[in-house]
């Protein structure tokens, strides 16, 4: 696994329209259900990854633009080095933006929640989360985050054409960890 950066998301509580009654709630990278802290992007403080590379560039960010970051959970994400095309069923490399500094400090303190898998049709911008945004999660077993339980099973679903044709790839899998709370970045 690759390190990607940090997010500040409002985790949201499972739409009504996903039937998946073991869902509580939303941990995806995607923007689509659990909003991210603000239009980040227009800031350009993201790495390669259109991320971030330390929760103290975030509260720059929060900070300069007097965000309010009450119910905001951060979290943290890496991605298998390899993407998935749908299309010609191959596996293939990614990289980072190169115009963007992506020196990324690893948390020492994270949870693994588990494992996502995000549409990327746009370059390294993360778009949606078949799970969640096209409730996939509706057929496949998740757990209470929207999240796949292991590395293994996300690729054998991606594999298997779990998600042909629900948004245009390429897909990447993502594992989705939380740290602390707001002000506790777990960095050492």
């Amino acid at each position: 696994m690759i390190p990607l950066g940090y997010l500040y998301k409002q985790v949201a509580s499972r739409p009504e329209w996903l039937k998946a009654a073991q869902v509580t709630d939303i941990y995806s990278l995607s923007n689509c259900v659990s909003k991210d802290f603000t239009d980040y992007v227009r800031y350009w403080k993201h790495n390669g990854y259109w991320l971030f590379d330390s929760p103290d560039i975030i509260a720059e960010i929060v900070n300069d633009a007097s965000l309010s970051m009450e119910q905001q959970k951060l979290f943290y994400y890496e991605a298998y080095e390899l993407q998935y095309d749908e299309d010609a069923q191959t596996w293939s490399k990614f990289t980072p933006e190169l115009s963007f500094t992506t020196e990324i400090a690893t948390p020492k303190n994270r949870r693994l929640e588990g494992f996502d898998i995000t549409s990327f049709s746009l370059g390294n911008a993360p778009e949606c989360s078949p799970l969640s945004c096209n409730a996939r999660a509706d057929e496949l077993l998740t757990n209470e985050h929207c999240l796949l339980g292991s590395f293994e099973e996300a690729k054998a679903v991606i594999e298997q054409g779990s998600f042909h044709r629900c948004e245009p790839g390429p897909y990447r899998i993502i594992a989705v960890y939380s740290v602390g709370d707001v002000g506790d970045s777990g960095l050492g």
